[in-house]
């Protein structure tokens, strides 16, 4: 028999490997998590968005934060780093997806989906905490409420459900969720820095929840550390590979051997370690499927901003999100804040620009709107006090678009790129977001008294979405020709390989994805024997 290192390894701390980690330690397996991000403890995350290498992930230049950017041809990806993933700098929150996601022909003849997760979403909502309405009234929010009524859908208008401690502001008290087995937490002040990094204590991190007590029961978590192989043994398990995450010299690689292995790097992370070990061999029985029916969520950032502070209305005080409407029956819009002084990422914005024009003229009109109205371009394009001027308008839809990913070579390295997957072409703009933050601003306006102005990104002018929420790529599928991995989420060719994250994400869900990742990966894991125990599983 052979004597493995670990039980299972757990490449990534998000969503999907907290789930994995708690889980697997409540069954007996030994398990060990690799992170690349850093520890934070609450007084670690950055102040606001400008203290740079607190807020940023680029770990070879020095800067070690929650706040990933990617880059590929058809998309600009923005993803969470740190141990505890994209629930460090999310917005907490998590809605649970309408039918169509349940039924997108991707899947919708291997179980009744909707039926099947419904006990999983129960348990996610339980572990993360949500409130299923967020309960405060503001300034936003009435805008919100107006700009639906104003495009005739304020029937749809909502409050989010969110997954923070609300308590009484700043008070610490004993663990409120988890009979006094999780950490102490402190109430929300409405800071609205949740997405720069909870510094109260307030916000539902898997650091709050699924982490905290898979530590209490074992599991060991590695931060800074970056896996860069994943390698199939001779008669079973793997060899896993890490190195200290950004390092120039001193790479201090390791390896150690599992049993089995779960990936949950999120969908950047674990489809590029996915097509790294499939073009140098090291797991040579990969679904040809992989990189296929990588979604974008369909997604748009555009928003709303204000030529100076509207004195009568305060736009940071809140969570991140907290409302949302439907502008039609496949696009949901939420407003986004961030908190005072962080006003880093209203760099990418700037004028909004026709979308279905060729290049030319939407740089046309963007140089054209700054000349015809210099003063005013440079207050609404100014970061002073951005994020004390302006929403954002996050909006996702439920349409079957993707792209399709693989490796390419590139200054000697390989290195994933993009082109338009199956489906309708994914979107470089949506008009409906165009519309809504139009509606938003003219709401600023009325309400405020001041004059204010739809904006779009600078990313989108060059014909490039913008999105939080990337997903797919390694999808559940009925075989190996239409997907990654079986309905368990084991790889096909590969079955004590598993992927649990973000990348196993089929459709897109039209909303945050977060509780369906967090009810996906409950389901999968829920399938696994105790340690000693028959796997009833059906072998691939």
């Amino acid at each position: 028999m052979v004597d493995f290192d670990e039980d299972v390894v757990v490449i990534g701390s998000g969503f999907g490997g907290s789930v994995a980690a708690l889980r697997l330690a409540e069954k007996g397996y030994r398990v060990r998590v690799y992170e690349a991000g850093r520890r934070f403890e609450d007084d670690d995350f950055a102040k606001t968005s400008w203290d740079v290498r607190r807020y940023l992930w680029a770990p070879a230049i020095g800067c070690r934060g929650v706040q990933r950017i990617h880059r590929l041809p058809d998309v600009m990806i923005l993803a969470g780093a740190g141990v505890g993933g994209g629930s460090l700098n999310y917005a907490n929150t998590l809605y649970q997806p309408g039918s169509p996601f349940f039924t997108d022909r991707q899947w919708a003849d291997i179980t009744d989906w909707q039926t099947e997760l419904e006990p999983h979403y129960a348990t996610a909502k339980r572990m993360l905490g949500v409130v299923e309405h967020y309960p405060h009234t503001g300034p936003v929010e009435r805008i919100m409420a107006g700009a639906a009524e104003d495009l005739g859908v304020g029937g749809t208008f909502r409050r989010a459900p969110v997954g923070v401690f609300l308590g009484t502001p700043g008070v610490r008290v004993p663990d409120p969720f988890f009979d006094g087995e999780g950490p102490e937490r402190t109430g929300c002040t409405l800071c609205g820095n949740c997405m720069v990094g909870c510094r109260v204590g307030a916000k539902n991190t898997l650091m709050k929840n699924y982490l905290a007590l898979a530590e209490r029961r074992g599991v060991i978590i590695e931060a800074l550390r970056t896996v860069t192989d994943v390698r199939a043994l001779r008669g079973g398990g793997f060899a896993v590979t890490t190195q200290n995450s950004g390092a120039w010299l001193r790479h201090g690689r390791r390896t150690v051997t599992a049993k089995q292995v779960v990936l949950a790097a999120g969908t950047w992370g674990t489809q590029q370690l996915l097509h790294r070990m499939k073009a140098s061999g090291a797991l040579p029985h990969l679904s040809d499927a992989l990189g296929r029916l990588t979604r974008t969520n369909s997604e748009a950032l555009d928003g709303a901003i204000a030529t100076r502070v509207p004195e009568s209305l305060e736009f940071t005080r809140g969570v991140a999100i907290t409302t949302s409407f439907h502008v039609d029956d496949r696009t949901h819009v939420e407003n986004v804040r961030y908190g005072p002084g962080s006003n880093l990422m209203g760099a990418l914005a700037t004028i909004l620009v026709p979308g279905d024009v060729p290049l030319h003229r939407r740089l046309g009109h963007l140089i054209g709107r700054a000349l015809r109205h210099p003063v005013r371009q440079l207050r609404l394009g100014s970061l002073r006090r951005w994020s004390d001027r302006g929403i954002i308008a996050l909006v996702m839809q439920t349409a079957d678009n993707s792209l399709t990913l693989s490796l390419r070579r590139r200054f000697g390295r390989l290195a994933m790129t993009s082109r338009q997957g199956h489906g309708e072409p994914n979107p470089s703009h949506l008009p409906q977001a165009h519309r809504a933050a139009e509606a938003i601003a003219a709401r600023i306006e009325r309400d405020g008294g001041v004059p204010a102005e739809a904006r779009g990104s600078w990313p989108e002018v060059f014909g490039i979405p913008l999105t939080a929420h990337f997903l797919g790529g390694a999808v559940v599928s009925r075989s190996p020709e239409e997907g990654v991995i079986d309905e368990y989420h084991r790889v096909w060719g590969h079955p004590d390989l598993h992927v649990v994250d973000g990348s196993a994400v089929p459709a897109n869900p039209g909303v945050n994805p977060s509780l369906t990742i967090t009810a996906l990966a409950e389901r999968a894991l829920s399938y696994w024997p105790s340690v000693g125990e028959t796997d009833t599983r059906p072998t691939q």
